[in-house]
């Protein structure tokens, strides 16, 4: 059975550190300490006043395509994760794919937030795994996540303003058969929980105007509190439907990677599966939470630790 193989990973974290301090400081009080310990946040990345979303994508997929010995000009297709597009329209791969000068490659979008990379892995796995392997279409597919959520950040709102950051990630990704590889996935959507967070104006349903702006309407907003156990509940749970349907047990894997939105979370997600703590993959010490980026971030720190 074909299906895609990682050929090569890459990660970019813009120049500017800001480090707990900053927040101390802007806020007259100690913040640090609740991010360092139950946060497990001591920095983060903010991208430079000309630096877009695409900017940060194509540094991570220099990075990626270096690693698996690809040129740009050797890919078919590029796909970018992110709800921090450079524009509504047009989409963002389309500009990364000029900048890259990936000339042959087709492009598209995928917004799921900070699901987007793993929906987007999927998508692109099934590229492959359909492609003809006599007159094969898809011979090497750039996949990244990118997220540039500094230029949104509500300030007036401590406890989430402290969290987020800018980053990129990606992937190349070639067919290949054998134990190797995409092996399963599994997408689940909440929609009861859209209205919860989001950036909310600037679509259609509500356009951007003067009006919205001046009133910070178009930031990041925190409309509702997420169930406690929502996370460890949800991730533990697909974990396993996974485990069960590649055939290893729980205890077979060997390295886990969540989204890096919170540490006490993912604490509970591997308590929840009977797991050591020592098995999951963590970057948000250095980066903070980086959104549709963390996944493919965190697979490429890893990759890169050997």
């Amino acid at each position: 059975m074909r299906r895609a193989q990682i050929l090569g990973t890459g990660l970019y974290a813009p120049e500017r550190v800001v480090p707990n301090a900053y927040f101390d400081e802007m806020y007259g009080e100690d913040v640090s300490s609740f991010l360092v310990e139950r946060r497990n946040i001591r920095e983060r990345r903010y991208a430079a006043d000309d630096q877009a979303t695409s900017d940060l994508v194509v540094e991570a997929a220099r990075s990626a395509l270096a690693a698996a010995g690809v040129e740009a000009g050797d890919l078919d297709l590029v796909i970018v994760a992110t709800d921090t597009p450079d524009y509504l329209s047009p989409s963002t791969a389309a500009i990364v794919q000029h900048k890259l000068d990936a000339t042959g490659a087709g492009s598209f979008d995928v917004n799921t937030a900070c699901a987007g990379f793993v929906t987007a892995l999927d998508i692109a796995n099934k590229y492959i795994a359909s492609d003809d392997p006599e007159r094969p279409q898809y011979r090497r597919v750039l996949v990244a996540g990118a997220y540039l959520m500094s230029r949104f950040i509500d300030y007036r709102h401590k406890n989430t303003a402290t969290l987020f950051a800018d980053g990129a990630g990606a992937v190349v990704l070639g067919p290949g058969s054998g134990p190797t590889g995409v092996l399963a996935s599994d997408l689940e959507t909440r929609g009861e929980f859209a209205e919860h967070m989001g950036i909310y104006v600037g679509g259609a349903a509500a356009p951007a105007s003067l009006e919205r702006v001046e009133a910070q309407e178009h930031l990041l907003q925190f409309r509702e509190k997420f169930p406690r156990e929502f996370n460890r509940e949800a991730w533990s749970a697909v974990a396993r439907r996974l485990a069960d349907r590649i055939g290893v047990a729980v205890s077979d894997v060997d390295h886990w990677v969540f989204t890096q939105i919170n540490v006490e979370s993912i604490g509970e997600a591997m308590d929840a599966l009977g797991q050591p703590m020592e098995k999951a993959v963590l970057v948000m010490d250095r980066y903070g939470y980086t959104g549709s980026a963390c996944v493919p971030m965190a697979l490429a720190d890893a990759d890169a630790q050997g």
